[in-house]
């Protein structure tokens, strides 16, 4: 009993002695303690997190040599070398140094981690070069550089994305690879639920940055529900709070009587540092190049994070908009739509009633909710909601008038006015499983598993008279609105769907030269009209495959396809409903990335078919008969070529190129060959910005070009009337192609205090942006501005 009690004894002494524990202090420079630290033994599963006085201790390490890393938000990760065998307890201390690299975001995203919400829409631990498709990012410092306000002229910087109509100055619809109206996301939920893209306002002042992904995001995003969906998404992130107190306030003037106050302020609530803010607004009010036309606008983006401990973070977001503008129908065009006579109408002259008024409030909110179950197991759970509220009265111009002798007066147009209203709620959960890097014996997994459930609804009103009276674009123009106006009955409609979603993606690393992507997405979307409720599902697969040649270069291919419910209850000529259409999608390129990831190449070639399309069928009239077939082929291909980044430390670039061939194949309404609206062929990009050495190291100058090629105004029927302004058989003409030319000059006066001169369109060319041909906008001449920033 005696010998057995005195082993128990040994065996106790020898553990104890075989163990170590290291006591220690994380702090700043400036010997200020670091709340919640990380403190980790690495090759273990030993470590702790640093109390609210940046204590920590670690208990139980095996005696030996161990590196020991210390990170925090905020600042530079530290590791540090210990031999602990000779003493059971070793004090440390380590002093961090803040992460000024954080702030140094290049004109393409943070080379130095992830593009913040990038997950949003990837659902993957993949920055942009490593991902299968082709993704773009936009920082808010190349917002800023450029004085960028608006979505267009911030995605202008992206090879094939272009403005696909803005709606009489209304809303910013964009388009990318020959698909009308892609989403535009904000924080990754859908803003306006309207199915032809009609885009969306909101304001540079809050955006963090924005992504544009491009092609089908069936996998990601679900099903496509908008026309656009197919040629991509773009997704506008909001600023997030940071843990260092500091922020900013400008004031810009410019041209036709801007004025823009902004702020921007975050920084630490509490003295543990485990709670932060941020309050980013904007004021903005405007005339315009023509007259009768203005805009008032308030922006706000409140945030707060709290760091709940050093594996979780929760992130709650708003983002508010109220924007009011005058509707601006723009021009017309002098002739038969099978030729280019647009009229160059004077500045002075606005078509339509002076009180015509187009109010926009948007609100958008998120919860975020991050868990690092593991260093390589991350649970990811958010909520996205939307709600818009758009009120429009606005003038409408129909058809020409003609003369005693029945001949067109293509200058006199009847005039209308139209009231209506749209509410549109949408919302998204979304809760993923995200693995980095998991080894799987000799090979790795980066993956995703989860599931969203989104929500959508809309209620519109309107009425209006389509013949208040008759103008001439040559005189002078009444913009007073008749009393006694008789009004058409109200046009009312509402819808609702739900879908859900379950996704999972793999990225299997091989070997440092292969990778495979896997996915699959399982959508279910039931909608709710005011007649009839329909159900669809669909299952979209992802497959790619990326070689990696040398070390940068990335060489990819990949298939997916993308289901579009929207008509898959039209039925055929037995009265049986004809199901989804569906996009298939081959994309692949090279993805190159140098001089320590600040530049970046991309070739992406691109091919888009849709060959299951639910077409109307027609007599030999051209009247509908009101059933449908399968078949067609719309097909749209091309190459987009990009080169981003920062050449030398203090000369930044951007330049891109896109081809774009779509056609309409095998299609009943439209002419085979013949491009989709607004679909141009050729779109160049070159943006540079330098920033001066020596003597002149506070001044940077900048520079941008922006060509987009001529396009089609509108569909060229083969003989059926599908849409307005479409002629059977007439070939639309072409809006001309044309080149906007950018410069700014920065001067950093100070440590605070910086000054910037812009000057956009400095050659004075206009060019035109059409929706068929109801709207005939042109872009903005000549315009210059100043902005004056304080930072602090």
């Amino acid at each position: 009993m005696l010998k057995k009690l005195l082993l128990v004894i040994l065996g106790i002494h020898f553990a104890q002695a075989q163990t170590k524990s290291i006591e220690g202090q994380v702090a700043n420079s400036n010997d200020t303690p670091i709340s919640y630290a990380t403190v980790l033994i690495q090759g273990t599963d030993i470590g702790v997190y640093a109390d609210e006085n940046g204590k920590f201790h670690l208990k139980d390490i095996p005696a030996g040599i161990h590196q020991i890393t210390i990170s925090a938000v905020g600042y530079k990760t530290v590791s540090k070398t210990i031999d602990i065998t000779d003493s059971n307890t070793s004090r440390l201390s380590f002093i961090l140094q803040e992460d000024m690299q954080l702030e140094k975001v290049e004109v393409f995203g943070n080379r130095f981690r992830h593009p913040d919400k990038i997950e949003a829409i990837t659902r993957l631990p993949l920055a942009p070069y490593e991902q299968i498709q082709s993704i773009s990012i936009i920082s808010d410092k190349l917002i800023e550089q450029q004085g960028n306000l608006t979505i267009s002229e911030a995605t202008k910087n992206v090879p094939g994305v272009y403005t696909f109509a803005t709606y009489g100055n209304r809303r910013e619809s964009m388009s990318s690879r020959g698909f009308r109206g892609i989403p535009i996301l904000k924080n990754g939920v859908r803003v306006n639920s309207d199915f032809r893209g009609v885009g969306i306002l909101t304001d540079m002042q809050g955006v963090d940055n924005i992504q544009v992904l491009k092609g089908a995001a069936s996998i990601t995003q679900g099903v496509a529900t908008d026309l656009g969906s197919p040629g991509g998404v773009i997704n506008i992130v909001t600023k997030t709070p940071k843990y260092q107190f500091g922020g900013s306030a400008s004031m810009r003037i410019g041209s036709y009587g801007l004025v823009r106050p902004t702020f921007d302020v975050y920084g630490p609530v509490n003295q543990k540092k485990n709670l932060a803010f941020r309050l980013n607004g904007s004021l903005e009010r405007a005339d315009s190049y023509r007259k009768g036309v203005s805009s008032e606008k308030f922006y706000i983006n409140p945030s707060l994070q709290w760091r709940i401990s050093p594996k979780t973070t929760f992130t709650a977001e708003m983002d508010y908009l109220d924007d009011s503008r005058t509707p601006d129908m723009g021009t017309v065009n002098l002739t038969e739509n099978d030729r280019n006579a647009i009229y160059d109408l004077p500045h002075n002259r606005f078509l339509g009633y002076e009180n015509d008024r187009a109010i926009t409030k948007n609100t958008t909110f998120s919860l975020r909710l991050d868990h690092k179950l593991t260093e390589k197991l991350q649970l990811k759970a958010a909520y996205f909601k939307s709600d818009l509220n758009l009120n429009d009265k606005a003038a409408s111009l129909g058809n020409y008038i003609t003369d005693e002798n029945n001949n067109p007066v293509y200058n006199r147009r009847i005039r209308g006015y139209a009231i209506s209203e749209r509410n549109d709620n949408n919302s998204v959960l979304q809760i993923d499983l995200i693995g980095d890097e998991i080894k799987t014996g000799s090979v790795s997994h980066s993956f995703q598993a989860g599931f969203d459930y989104r929500t959508s609804s809309y209620s519109t009103f309107s009425q209006g008279n389509s013949a208040i009276d008759t103008i001439d674009v040559f005189s002078r123009i009444s913009n007073r609105l008749p009393g006694g106006i008789s009004y058409s009955s109200p046009s009312e409609a509402e819808s609702s769907s739900n879908s859900i979603g379950i996704v999972a993606q793999d990225v299997i690393t091989f070997n440092k030269y292969l990778k495979t992507f896997l996915g699959l997405r399982y959508s279910t979307t039931e909608t709710i009209g005011a007649t009839e409720t329909t159900t669809s599902d669909a299952f979209n697969p992802l497959v790619g495959l990326i070689v990696s040649p040398y070390k940068n270069i990335n060489v990819f291919a990949s298939y997916t396809n993308s289901s579009y419910p929207r008509t898959g209850s039209r039925l055929d000529v037995n009265g049986n409903p004809l199901g989804n259409e569906r996009f298939d999608q081959l994309e692949a390129g090279i993805k190159t990335n140098w001089l320590d990831s600040r530049l970046r190449f991309n070739l992406t070639f691109f091919k888009i078919n849709n060959k299951d399309i639910n077409l109307p069928v027609y007599d030999e009239n051209w009247i509908a008969t009101g059933y449908y077939q399968k078949g067609g082929n719309d097909e749209r291909k091309g190459i987009e070529v990009e080169l981003t980044g920062r050449i030398l430390d203090n000369l930044e670039i951007i330049t891109g190129y896109s081809y774009i061939d779509a056609q309409y194949k095998e299609h009943t309404s439209y002419v085979f060959g013949s491009a989709p609206l607004n679909t141009p062929k050729h779109t160049f990009n070159a943006y540079a910005n330098y920033s001066f050495k020596g003597a002149l190291d506070r001044l940077s100058i900048g520079a941008g070009a922006y060509y987009t090629g001529k396009r089609p105004i509108n569909d060229w029927s083969a003989g059926a009337v599908t849409h307005e302004g479409i002629v059977p058989g007439q070939k639309p003409f072409d809006v001309a192609s044309y080149t906007l030319v950018n410069a700014q000059v920065a001067y950093q006066i100070d440590n605070h205090w910086n000054i910037r001169l812009l000057a956009n369109n400095i050659f004075n060319e206009i060019g035109y942006n059409a929706y068929r041909t109801r709207y005939i906008n042109q872009t903005d001449p000549r315009t210059f501005g100043g902005v004056l920033t304080y930072r602090f």
